[in-house]
């Protein structure tokens, strides 16, 4: 029986199967240490990093949904400095699974300081978080064409490093925002972020998040997800990273077959913190009863 073939490559980072840990839900890797074994993804994006320290929104910071969580971190986060002496180096000495760097500034100038101090570190690559939807601002910069190639545009030109750069769901058109990202010169897109939400408490007459706007995850917002994983596949031959309600391998074929190269998993691994190794083994199952042995071959086959 031939050997099944779960590896992928995201540009120039070569991952040994589809499963990224997203941004965020896993702190700073050692949160995790005695439930997952970053050796068993592909790769893994850090909790975004600002140039200062930020404490974040007000508690409350998670609320249940229906289908779902709303979350109002607010991008709390010990800052790059902390996090290059004290976070970072653990991650690149215990394990060989690429490491991105994700990070988030309130104006370019942050962004490039953050470049310039992770140009001298050996990680995979950096992710550009111009989609938060709950840092208090009107308007994110993933929203805007011109401000996302702007952004783009300048960090590429201060790095070498591979480039990711995450998208908001929270626009009219997310291929018009994909395709500035590319034009810009970004490697490698990854979609989608959590929508803009609010949950309301009837009995207080309250919201139910301190920072009373929050970003909805899980199961609820996979189908809106596909729907964007497949616009922008239709717009860009970057390689992709689909995300957004994936909590099994059902989920998880949704989006590679509707063209993400990889898959990233988030929310889910709070309620279920082995995800990771069943993806995994349903994958390989799921391919040898198809016998398809490489799963690139199945990236954006989609039939319509």
């Amino acid at each position: 029986m031939k050997k099944i073939n779960l590896k992928t490559n995201l540009g120039r980072i070569s991952l040994k199967n589809p499963i990224v840990l997203a941004s965020g839900c896993f702190g700073y890797g050692d949160e995790y240490k005695d439930l997952i074994s970053l050796d068993d993804v592909g790769a893994v994006v850090t909790k975004t990093i600002t140039l200062k320290p930020k404490a974040g929104n007000p508690p409350p910071r998670v609320v249940e949904t229906a289908s779902g969580i709303l979350n109002s971190i607010g991008l709390a986060n010990v800052g790059a400095e902390v996090f290059l002496k004290e976070k970072l180096p653990g991650l690149l000495k215990k394990f060989s699974t690429p490491v991105i760097v994700s990070i988030a500034g309130e104006t370019r100038d942050e962004y490039l300081k953050l470049i310039s101090l992770l140009n001298r570190k050996k990680i995979a690559g950096i992710e550009l978080n111009i989609s938060c939807p709950n840092v208090g601002k009107d308007l994110t910069i993933g929203q805007d064409e011109v401000e996302t190639f702007g952004l783009v545009k300048a960090v590429r030109k201060k790095t070498n490093l591979p480039l990711l750069v995450k998208l908001s769901p929270n626009v009219t058109d997310i291929g018009k925002i994909a395709k500035s990202a590319e034009k810009a010169g970004a490697d490698i897109l990854s979609l989608v972020n959590t929508f803009s939400a609010i949950g309301i408490d009837a009995e207080t007459g309250r919201a139910k998040l301190g920072g009373v706007l929050g970003g909805l995850s899980g199961p609820a917002i996979k189908p809106i997800a596909l729907r964007m994983v497949w616009q922008v596949r239709k717009t860009t031959s970057l390689p992709i990273i689909g995300m957004g309600g994936i909590a099994n391998t059902s989920d998880a074929l949704e989006f590679i077959i509707t063209g993400a190269n990889a898959i990233g998993l988030g929310s889910a691994i709070f309620i279920n913190p082995d995800l990771c190794r069943e993806i995994i083994a349903g994958l390989k199952r799921y391919l040898s009863r198809k016998r398809i042995y490489n799963l690139d071959k199945l990236v954006g086959s989609l039939i319509v």
